[in-house]
């Protein structure tokens, strides 16, 4: 919640200059020696702070770029190069998509709702023009001169000729001009849909009051929270705020409350993201039908690790299979557990009943109270405890700097350099609790990618962490779960990914991976939170810095993580599989209905829903993540096998030459090389699926039924 207080009017320079000296901040002018020498740009957004502006911002940056599109499609055919062509169009995209990045973070964060209505019309404008860049004929037919000449290009070049030459195969350029103009505009419909699907998620608001008898069980720290008591016996809790509705759903005794707000929850944005996620799979299915594909499912899975929709459906087809044992055992304990409650032997385990049994079981069984561990993780502690990890095991450095705009007064700017060189490396922004009108998830958002520039000097990125982590209250600061930490740890990996770059291609840079790989660092450093060597450097309570989390309690933890994994994962796996039966082949012209398509799999795959809800209309997923939402099973197979490399490291998850190896063959390269030579080189062998088997618990006999693991082989 916004304080608003009356203040003295400052110019910006005056403010600036109270800030530093308030908090004795250097700016990024201090860096810039350093980075000179490394032959390295540093850049501050530009934050545009007027409507108007934005508007400009977006036509200058389109209009830019299309003076670099004429000037490439107006070369002479026999003289054309890659520098002139491929590398010219990498160039524009790059600049282009920074101003674009921009947009988002305005339209995702900033405090205005005129500032975010004019960002939303800039993205889209961004993404209309993106994908007309595709068809601009002038532009490919110099593309296609230069690979007429049948160039001799090796490593990151070669890929990026390639890639660019099959993307504009995969845009239609080799269909008739008719069928080429009708894929261009369908693109251009999805890419706005797509825009008013997110938008429609973050203006989805559902505040649910209820009295403390209805919250019994809940923990006391939530009803004094900001804005949640709302009268004598009124508590608003917001469905739509992550750590509300979490926090109802795993402590609140009554089943009534809980599946009361579950249904609200999952029927988020139902009235406007029904109709809009309909439309949105029928254009993908018409585009994939109009390329030559069977299915939005192969055309997405092509350029990914999987190759194939076949290979995707497979790998989570396997991972059900091979996960049921576990999951029924799972399901059986906490449906005695709710029977035992209810009275009632036949009262059955819905969606609205897992967290809260899950937790009941992790504090009766394994003596694991998830809310008392709050008290040892306080915000500011655990971000400079992972701050203070990561710097020694990557070789980094992180300095608070100023920030010469902030869109709110507690936003955190930090640059990043090498600790053994002083070489900047980029910078991150730190935007951590929810407001209104905020994005209202987890993500990391590149602002600014890492590039080698035209002058061969190189463009460090800039990044920020959206999170929604819960607020401090009057008399306690924010207090995490442990699930936050681990979430915080996985954020902040992206982020990490996204700065240390050496890619030389912005297409390449950073978190510009494969979809089905881009997880994978980051839910690696997951492993790390469930460590007591890792915690011991953070972890206390923070009314007595002195008391640290039993070891034995971490063991339970432990413990308690895998007695639950096969209903956390089957979770998992009925997104993957939901979202893969929705892209799956249709006829084009027989009706849609996502909810119908979706709901059926996720009671089949996972635990009975309420028929009247509509989970996917307030899936962000869908958006972005559409036919690759499996990728963070395959990811995490990955991740897994990735963490044996520090597992088995002298100093654990704290070693600094596997944290070294890490940075040097998987954050650095980007998507420069193809990315199983970068975890093969990582792993120095050749990838394996056991670790995963073993993390969610599945065993002899199942393992027969389980995939062979998103290797090479596999494919």
């Amino acid at each position: 919640m916004k304080i608003f207080r009356f203040v003295l009017a400052l110019t910006p320079a005056l403010a600036l200059a109270a800030t530093l000296r308030a908090e004795n901040l250097k700016t990024v002018d201090d860096f810039r020696a350093a980075a000179a020498k490394a032959n390295a740009v540093l850049t501050i957004p530009d934050w545009e702070q007027t409507p108007e502006a934005v508007d400009a911002m977006t036509k200058n940056a389109i209009a830019t770029a299309n003076k670099a599109l004429d000037q490439i499609g107006a070369q002479d055919p026999s003289k054309v190069t890659f520098k002139s062509t491929i590398v010219a169009l990498d160039d524009l995209t790059y600049q282009a998509g920074n101003a674009a990045n921009k947009a988002v973070i305005i339209k995702e964060s900033n405090t205005n709702e005129k500032m975010r209505a004019a960002a939303e019309n800039a993205v889209k404008e961004f993404q209309d023009w993106a994908v007309g860049i595709d068809y601009r004929e002038d532009v490919y037919k110099a593309l296609k001169a230069f690979a007429n000449t049948r160039p001799q290009l090796s490593g990151e070049d070669k890929k990026l000729f390639d890639e660019t030459m099959r993307d504009y195969r995969r845009a239609g350029l080799e269909l008739p001009p008719d069928k080429r103009k009708e894929v261009e505009q369908l693109r251009k419909d999805l890419a706005k849909l797509g825009t008013d699907f997110d938008t429609n998620i973050v203006n989805a608001k559902a505040p649910v009051v209820f009295t403390k008898a209805e919250l019994d069980g809940v923990p006391e720290s939530f009803f004094t929270s900001p804005g949640v008591k709302t009268g004598d016996d009124a508590y608003a809790v917001l469905a739509n705020v992550t750590w509300h509705f979490v926090t109802v759903e795993e402590n609140a005794k009554s089943e009534a409350t809980r599946k009361k707000l579950y249904v609200i929850h999952d029927s988020l944005a139902k009235d406007t993201n029904r109709a809009v996620l309909n439309q949105m799979i029928a254009l993908r299915n018409k585009i994939a039908l109009r390329l030559g594909y069977k299915s939005w499912d192969d055309y997405q899975t092509e350029i990914k690790m999987a190759k194939t929709s076949a290979g995707a459906k497979k790998y989570i087809d396997d991972l059900v299979t091979g996960i049921q044992p576990k999951f029924a055992a799972e399901v059986a304990e906490i449906q005695k557990m709710k029977a035992a409650d209810t009275h009632d032997p036949k009262a059955t385990i819905g969606v609205w009943d897992w967290r809260y049994y899950d937790n009941q079981l992790v504090k009766q069984k394994y003596a694991v109270d998830k809310e008392a561990l709050r008290d040892f993780f306080p915000f500011q502690k655990v971000l400079e405890g992972m701050f203070n990890i990561y710097q020694s095991i990557f070789g980094l450095k992180f300095e608070k700097i100023a920030a010469p705009y902030k869109w709110i007064d507690d936003l955190q700017f930090y640059m990043v350099t090498d600790a053994a060189t002083g070489e900047p490396l980029g910078m991150f922004y730190l935007d951590m609790f929810p407001r209104e009108g905020k994005f209202n998830h987890f993500a990391e958002f590149p602002i600014i990618s890492g590039k080698l520039l035209p002058d061969g000097k190189y463009q460090r990125p800039v990044t920020a962490l959206l999170c929604n982590f819960p607020p401090p209250s009057a008399d306690k600061p924010s207090l995490m779960t442990h699930s936050d930490v681990e979430t915080l740890f996985h954020e902040f990996g992206h982020a990490l990914h996204e700065i240390t770059t050496r890619a030389k291609s912005g297409r390449f840079a950073g978190t510009h991976v494969p979809g089905d790989f881009v997880e994978a660092p980051s839910q690696m450093l997951q492993n790390w939170v469930w460590s007591k060597k890792v915690l011991d450097t953070f972890a206390a309570d923070y009314r007595d810095p002195s008391k640290k989390i039993p070891g034995d309690i971490i063991q339970k933890m432990n413990d308690a993580k895998k007695a639950t994994a096969g209903v956390f994962y089957r979770r998992q796996f009925a997104f993957a599989a939901l979202d893969l039966a929705m892209h799956d082949a249709h006829p084009e012209n027989a009706a849609w209905d996502c909810v119908a398509i979706s709901n059926p799999i996720l009671e089949k795959v996972f635990l009975p829903i309420d028929p009247s809800t509509t989970f996917v209309t307030y899936f962000g997923h869908m958006n972005g993540y559409d036919a690759g939402y499996y990728g963070y099973a395959w990811a995490d197979a990955i991740a897994a096998d990735m963490a044996t490399v520090f597992e088995k490291a002298k100093d654990g998850y704290l070693d600094k030459q596997a944290g070294m190896k890490l940075r040097q063959e998987i954050y650095a390269q980007g998507d420069g090389r193809d990315v199983t030579m970068s975890i093969e080189k990582f792993l120095g062998r050749k990838q394996s699926v056991e670790p995963f088997l073993k993390k969610i618990g599945v065993k002899g006999e199942d393992k027969k039924k389980a995939p062979a693991g998103p290797s090479q082989e596999a494919r």
